[in-house]
């Protein structure tokens, strides 16, 4: 006689079946991250070859070597081959030393850039995390704002957001009486020139608190949100040439908020069908948004926007349509380089690091230097856009 069957376990409900895999994920994750990068590390930059020092500051490596051979600058460190390798100070030195500076003179402005998409995965926080570090090894003095809750580009600067040491931009947005100012929450980075004002979960309460404060009959705060982040940078207008904002991938009153302060706008656009449609539902949302703020009296007015094609495999066929399909509308607001899919650039981020930061040698050296080409010409290009509104068509 066959036994009857075992009755089946009732399955776990949703809700604790994903609070328990999150736990365990978030467990596995902390010890990997305690492993690699403990509370208490540091982030170290490492040093430049005189091809790289000599292309941040636009000089020839023979005149860097003349001025090596000549005592003039700081003295780099030199192999047995004759190799010269310099810091990010050092480089900020020779800059002293010739005369380059590229900073803000009198009568230019703060140029504020946010980096946006209504989508995730377009490369967003890759693209504004390397623009911010490039433009400081450029010798401009930068402050990124990580105003996404993931906080990604937090964690690539070597800042775990979960610490509670570690407060977001949401301390210099708040509408109560704790609201601090953002002088308190900038943190330095691992690059010279560069600060960063972290993000965390905490962000998310802006966009529950503003529509609250535009409710209330005895605020204006609520029906101002828009002014907040230009507030807050008006605090440090002076101790900055340019700012990054890395806003979070979706329409909501942080990146209306940002957008409202910015002088410039960077859309990172993956070129597959399904990303383009996205994005097309994002500019005609945002638009209508941007209409009704316009409508109160807010004059948005941007100095340049473009497009930045990301993850660009130039081998894709279908990719290559995307890209001339763009074109074919956007030809003047495209950027004219394309942000090129590389495994240097992922497999860089496994360690929360940057083209910028690792070192050449864990690469296949054509792999490393086909990535740093395609981000230097990207970033060299917004560049040129910065130096034309400061009216430096020459620089």
């Amino acid at each position: 006689m066959n036994a009857s069957p075992k009755p089946i376990a009732p399955a776990p409900r949703f809700s604790d079946a994903i609070l328990d895999q999150g736990n365990e994920i978030s467990t596995k994750l902390d010890m990997l991250r305690m492993e690699r990068f403990p509370p208490n590390a540091q982030k170290t930059l490492r040093t430049f070859s005189l091809a790289e020092v000599a292309g941040f500051i636009d000089v020839s490596p023979s005149y860097l070597k003349k001025l090596h051979l000549q005592g003039k600058g700081p003295q780099p460190a030199t192999t047995a081959t004759g190799r010269r390798y310099y810091t990010a100070d050092q480089i900020d030195a020779l800059r002293e030393t010739i005369d380059r500076s590229p900073r803000r003179r009198p009568g230019e402005k703060l140029q504020v850039i946010s980096v946006v998409n209504f989508k995730g995965g377009s490369g967003k926080t890759t693209t504004a995390v390397h623009l911010s570090q490039y433009l400081s090894l450029r010798g401009f003095r930068v402050l990124a704002i990580d105003l996404d809750p993931q906080a990604s580009m937090s964690a690539l600067f070597g800042i775990q957001p979960e610490l509670d040491s570690n407060p977001s931009f949401y301390e210099a947005l708040r509408y109560d009486d704790e609201r601090r100012s953002v002088t308190e929450i900038i943190q330095q980075t691992n690059f010279p020139n560069l600060n960063i004002v972290p993000a965390n979960l905490e962000l998310q309460e802006y966009e529950y608190d503003t529509p609250i404060a535009m409710q209330r009959r005895d605020s204006n705060a609520g029906k101002l949100f828009y002014t907040r982040i230009g507030q807050a940078l008006a605090e440090v207008d002076d101790q900055y040439d340019l700012v990054v904002i890395d806003c979070p991938p979706q329409l909501g009153y942080l990146t209306l908020t940002a957008l409202t302060a910015s002088s410039s706008v960077l859309i990172t656009v993956h070129p597959q069908m399904l990303d383009i449609m996205s994005m097309s539902q994002f500019l005609l949302m945002l638009g209508g948004i941007l209409k009704s703020v316009e409508g109160v009296g807010v004059n948005v007015s941007l100095d340049w926007f473009r497009y930045l094609i990301t993850r660009y495999e130039p081998g894709d066929i279908p990719q290559q349509s995307m890209v001339g399909f763009m074109q074919s509308m956007f030809a003047e607001q495209m950027l004219k380089h394309q942000m090129v899919k590389s495994t240097a650039i992922s497999d860089a981020g496994l360690t929360k690091q940057s083209l910028y930061e690792v070192e050449r040698a864990q690469f296949t050296a054509t792999t490393y230097d086909r990535a740093r080409e395609t981000m230097d010409n990207v970033n060299n290009e917004i560049v040129t856009l910065i130096n034309r509104v400061w009216g430096r068509p020459d620089e």
